[in-house]
């Protein structure tokens, strides 16, 4: 992919809007040291506790007025390249202090159809796509307009958390009640609301197919594929965890194109032109069909499984973008890649694991790492956010990558205590 140049300094500065606690800062940093950008970190915490944060400040993303005003008067004294966000829950922020200070970005609008599945399909749902039947339902409301417009099976879906939390399929009423109660608890507790307030979801046909994520960069407007994943294993509810991602697809070149043609429509629907795409999609008979379009790249720890040109990570490509740095060859390793999302076995805390050894001498595996720490509680899906860890693998074909992360993980063993009930005093 041919980047334009555009204005450049000895050495760019980029701002990265992160959380203390995300997988990704620690790539950016390493990329960014092999292409000398400065970065700095704009961390998702009040500054007061951030000062003693290594090369970074705090802000927060929920109130993006003062937080715009803070990262203004940073880069009026250390003028800016870019800002860019690691993960979702900085993409807004991100949008919003570029506007302000002139650099390339998306827009407010465009970035919050990214974060809530709602303003996404409304915008989504113009002809060029195919779409699911969507309504929004407030709870309390009645459920059989929606039962006589959506139709079953549906999916329920909190409107702004990321990832798969609290989104539940339903077969029939009775299940639709159940899952209606469940994700607008879940919202109300990430909300910190009372148990009784009235909360708003989305209700939408379940789309039926195979799924796939796609890893794109958009330059004015065009988007370059990065990798297109497989997801072999089905995701057909009731709830929805990752597991597995393997590239290249094994799907047909008319597919893929396919695919590429609907991810570049949604984006164009949406208004995003700049920065990295994750975008996820199911394939049947009518086609591609967008689940959902993130501004930012691809979570957790699944980049280690990209490397493009002779040697250059995700981010590098996301760094030089974002910079204006020039010319890089985003075509991707010819080896096949694959990562597995270890799943939560059931709510508890995480004791022990056991296999490890096992589990990195399986051939193929490059590397397997536990991200959950031990002694800490365990939240599967769909009120968790978070995996167990990640096993990478790469070999010469999909089905070989596939077979060995499924072989590893099988030799792995977690000792999880279930939670005691917390007694009153």
């Amino acid at each position: 992919m041919q980047m334009k140049d555009r204005e450049k300094s000895e050495q760019p500065r980029v701002l990265l809007l992160t959380t203390a606690r995300s997988y990704r800062n620690a790539a950016f940093l390493d990329a960014a040291a092999r292409l000398g950008i400065e970065i700095v970190l704009a961390v998702d915490m009040p500054r007061e506790i951030s000062k003693t944060w290594p090369n970074g400040f705090g802000v927060d993303f929920g109130d993006t007025g003062q937080s715009v005003a803070t990262i203004t008067a940073f880069h009026q004294e250390q003028p800016l390249k870019a800002i860019l966000p690691v993960d979702d829950s900085g993409t807004v922020l991100a949008a919003a202090a570029a506007n302000a200070l002139g650099l390339p970005h998306n827009s407010v609008t465009a970035t919050n159809a990214t974060r809530d599945k709602l303003a996404f399909r409304r915008l989504v749902g113009r002809p060029g796509l195919n779409a699911p039947r969507v309504m929004e339902f407030t709870t309390g409301g009645d459920l059989q307009r929606v039962i006589s417009e959506v139709g079953f099976p549906c999916v329920v879906k909190p409107r702004n958390l990321n990832g798969s939390r609290g989104v539940i399929r339903a077969n029939d009423a009775q299940e639709l009640q159940a899952a209606v109660n469940r994700t607008a608890s879940l919202i109300r507790t990430v909300q910190g609301l009372a148990p009784d307030t009235s909360v708003s979801l989305l209700i939408e046909s379940y789309i039926p197919g195979r799924e796939v994520a796609l890893e794109g960069i958009l330059d004015n407007g065009r988007l370059d594929v990065l990798a297109l994943f497989d997801k072999p294993d089905p995701l057909e509810g009731p709830y929805f965890e990752e597991t597995i991602y393997v590239t290249p697809s094994r799907l047909s070149r008319d597919a893929q194109n396919e695919i590429s043609a609907c991810t570049a429509e949604a984006a164009r629907q949406i208004g995003l032109v700049t920065g990295p795409v994750h975008a996820e999609l199911r394939i049947n008979d009518d086609g591609p069909w967008i689940v959902e379009v993130a501004g930012r790249s691809i979570g957790g720890l699944c980049s280690q499984v990209l490397q493009f040109g002779a040697d250059e990570s995700l981010e590098e490509i996301i760094l030089r973008q974002a910079c204006g740095l020039d010319y890089v060859d985003t075509r991707s390793s010819k080896d096949a890649r694959g990562v597995m999302m270890i799943p939560i076995p059931g709510a508890g805390l995480l004791r022990q694991v056991g296999g490890l050894e096992e589990a990195l001498s399986t051939p193929l595996i490059e590397n397997v790492e536990i991200t959950a720490p031990l002694d800490n509680p365990l939240v599967p899906l769909p009120e968790g956010d978070g995996y167990l860890g990640f096993i990478f693998a790469r070999g010469e074909t999909a089905e070989s990558v596939e077979e060995a992360l499924r072989i590893a993980h099988d030799k792995l063993a977690f000792t999880v205590d279930p939670l005691l009930p917390i007694l009153p005093i």
